[in-house]
């Protein structure tokens, strides 16, 4: 696996709240983060081990191959450290189309993940 991309930032719900975001995204009782561009599908959870990892499927179709792996760990402040790695077995990206793969990833995660608490 090639890796296009990580990131690591600090979130401020714990562990097991940013775990359940990321496994079930749409769940009733939270607000809404994961608003998808026309070129984007529905991530499927590939694993999860609560409340440390999960892995995602690609988000974008012309990019199917490529998996998105996450690892959670407590931060001090009680939050929560997430780290995303883009993965694919694939050829890796133009410089173009990796800089926007990562700028979808940190909008999504660290912007509207991160308001979906609160914050």
């Amino acid at each position: 696996m090639i890796e296009i991309g990580s990131r690591a930032r600090t979130l401020p719900a714990p562990p097991h709240i940013v775990w359940d975001s990321l496994v079930e995204p749409h769940r009733p009782e939270t607000h809404p983060w994961l608003s998808l561009l026309a070129d984007e599908v529905e991530p499927r959870v590939l694993t999860a081990q609560k409340p440390s990892h999960a892995t995602w499927s690609s988000l974008w179709p012309s990019r199917p191959h490529d998996q998105i792996h996450f690892t959670l760990t407590a931060s001090p402040d009680g939050g929560t450290l997430l780290r995303f790695t883009l993965l694919t077995p694939d050829e890796a990206p133009d410089q173009s189309k990796t800089g926007h793969l990562r700028k979808r990833l940190n909008q999504l995660l660290f912007a509207d993940l991160r308001y979906s608490y609160g914050h």
